[in-house]
């Protein structure tokens, strides 16, 4: 199933969690195998793991990887738009893979941008969390890093449902920021077509 990291020489694998939602950071991750399991068997794209799963296969990836994770707030978000945020996360992602020690020859990259600012070898792919055993494990950390730090905000800021629906745009979600506006964690610029600009 994951071939496509062979032939690309020495590699770390980078994927993110939370483009999309409307409040909590960007969480990126890298990943660099350093011993095959035989759990990796049940890695896939996070997406479509149980919460159940991917809580297992973080400790699993975790004592058998190397890790580096980079996180981009919502503050950041809001002053540098998602996708440079994203790129941000990306490159401390790198950044802090590389201050444990680890070497590698390229970065598989989930999606079909490079990742700017970012002069090292790297390759884009599609759909890389299906096609990429080390993306696949990027993609796991990245989501239950996210996950647990949205579970922290459902008891900083309760009643927003953030434990539930992580920050994403759901009808609960939507409703909650009409009745009690945005809160400290909501990315402000996500939320032009909910809340007029004076509630902010």
């Amino acid at each position: 199933m994951y071939e496509f990291d062979m032939g690309y020489g020495d590699i770390i694998g980078i994927d993110e969690a939370g483009r999309g939602p409307l409040a909590g950071p960007v969480v990126a991750a890298a990943v660099k195998i350093r011993k095959y399991v035989k759990e990796f068997d049940m890695i896939n794209d996070s997406k479509k793991l149980s919460e159940k799963k991917r809580e297992l296969l973080f400790d699993v990836i975790i004592e058998n990887c190397h890790v580096g994770v980079g996180i981009i707030t919502e503050k950041d978000i809001d002053k540098y738009n998602i996708l440079n945020a994203t790129f941000m996360g990306m490159r401390s992602a790198i950044e802090d893979i590389v201050e444990e020690g680890v070497n590698f020859e390229n970065a598989l990259i989930d999606g079909n941008h490079k990742i700017r600012e970012y002069n090292g070898k790297q390759t884009p792919i599609i759909k890389g969390d299906s096609k990429s055993l080390a993306i696949a494990a990027a993609s796991i950390i990245a989501k239950v890093t996210r996950d647990r730090i949205m579970g922290k905000y459902e008891k900083v800021y309760p009643g927003y449902g953030f434990g539930k629906h992580k920050g994403y745009g759901t009808k609960e979600h939507r409703e909650a920021i009409l009745e009690k506006g945005a809160c400290k964690c909501h990315r402000k610029t996500f939320l032009g077509n909910i809340l007029k600009p004076t509630l902010f």
